[in-house]
């Protein structure tokens, strides 16, 4: 059995002459307010409200933005100037105070205190002292270290 499949979905009907019901009710309704602001304020100040007011519902009814109508870049710009903004991470840098610089061993390298949970600073410092140590011993075991069967001092002594 056979079906036939709807085509042209996303164009509207004209209902109103050239317009659609969606343009109709812009124009409309943009009209309508025009004239009640021409009707009720006087000419300089209706003036100023209405050519924006008519401006708008024409965009509203006939201007495509990206292919998309104007109404839905009016939604989004309402939704990101009203909606909550998340700011994740800023970065500060934080100078040490004396007293942590007096607490630093000589030819130690500085770290800074990150949270006051215990647990953070705990891994924190256990990362720092791996790394610190690990170069330690790479400097302290250096004579030890070959390249291809040689030993590095051969390089040192080669290079200089």
């Amino acid at each position: 059995m056979q079906y036939q499949v709807p085509q042209f979905i996303e164009i509207e009907d004209k209902i109103f002459g050239p317009l659609t019901f969606k343009q109709f009710v812009y124009v409309a309704g943009g009209a309508g307010m025009c004239f009640i602001i021409y009707r009720f304020l006087p000419m300089p100040f209706s003036l100023l409200i209405v050519v924006p007011l008519g401006g708008f519902a024409g965009a509203l009814a006939f201007y495509k933005v990206n292919n998309r109508p104007f109404i839905d870049a009016v939604e989004s710009a309402v939704r990101f100037y009203l909606g909550g903004k998340l700011y994740l991470w800023q970065k500060r840098d934080k100078p040490p105070t004396p007293e942590e610089i007096s607490q630093i061993p000589k030819g130690g390298i500085y770290v800074p205190k990150l949270s006051e949970s215990r647990l953070k600073e705990l891994t924190w410092s256990l990362d720092i002292n791996e790394t610190v140590s690990n170069n330690a011993t790479m400097k302290r075991d250096e004579r030890l270290q070959t390249f291809e069967g040689l030993p590095v001092d051969i390089f040192k002594k080669i290079g200089k």
